[in-house]
């Protein structure tokens, strides 16, 4: 299927690595522009000098969104290139902690990096695609917000915000062209969280091969219904779709990507 990127331009906050990272390659084999963001000088090179490799087209831009001046700085340098049609705020931190350990720094930092660093990036761009006709801004979320675990409340407290972000936004963009939606994974097959699984198999007895230990972690961690988590490329394709023409009549959405692990009707 062709999503009709080519001739766009997407950022994607925090594509230096993982999840991001793969976003920026499905995009650029998609055919957008990607500009490659790092928060320091030297991490988003190598994604992009690989995406240019492979023959597309990618920039590589700096700046620390956590704070005012680095967000000017990465602001300043994107707009030397040109004018963002896709904004994918995919930046964000678990910090560890619990309802005893975060104290009320902890709860202000999860914030800070969660939610104003995405505020900072919609500001600048929201109204230069609205005067444009056409923009696609893209939250990256977590089934945490839907089904928050008692761990980490600061994370998932913050990720939450960005629902109700989403939605706020796409009523001030209501017939602009612009669209607002993000997307909630849930667990992803990092080499993190099979590194977790490995660990959760010897403990637990839960078979030698990978699809066992997969299969029995989704029935006894998360419940998801596909037995299997998603890889990240399964979330850099919606991704990529949501920030196509073919879903312009989507708007103010939150995608789960959980293998069924939520399960409710919302």
């Amino acid at each position: 299927m062709d999503l009709n990127l080519k001739g766009r331009t997407a950022l994607i906050t925090g594509s230096y690595r993982g999840t991001g990272e793969i976003i920026a390659h499905t995009m650029a084999a998609e055919g957008a522009r990607v500009l490659v963001h790092g928060l320091e000088a030297g991490t988003a090179e190598p994604v992009a000098d690989a995406i240019c490799a492979k023959g597309g087209a990618a920039d590589a831009v700096t700046g620390d969104i956590r704070h005012d001046d680095g967000a000017a700085a990465l602001l300043a340098a994107v707009d030397r290139i040109g004018p963002v049609d896709i904004l994918i705020n995919n930046y964000g931190l678990a910090d560890r902690g619990s309802w005893t350990s975060a104290g009320s720094a902890a709860w202000h930092e999860a914030y800070d990096v969660n939610v104003v660093s995405a505020v900072r990036m919609i500001q600048h761009f929201m109204e230069p695609m609205k005067e444009r006709g056409w923009g696609r801004i893209i939250q990256l979320g977590t089934i945490g917000s839907t089904s928050p675990a008692a761990r980490t409340p600061h994370y998932y407290a913050s990720k939450g915000a960005l629902h109700t972000m989403t939605v706020s936004l796409a009523k001030e963009l209501a017939g602009t062209g612009v669209t607002s939606n993000i997307v909630s994974p849930g667990l992803i097959k990092t080499k993190e969280v099979e590194a977790w699984f490995m660990t959760l198999a010897k403990k637990n007895g839960w078979g030698e091969s990978w699809d066992e230990i997969e299969a029995k972690a989704m029935q006894e961690v998360t419940g998801g219904l596909t037995g299997r988590i998603a890889r990240p490329a399964e979330v850099a394709s919606l991704v990529a779709y949501i920030a196509s023409p073919l879903a312009d009549s989507i708007t103010s959405t939150n995608f789960r990507i959980d293998g069924g692990a939520t399960a409710i009707v919302s």
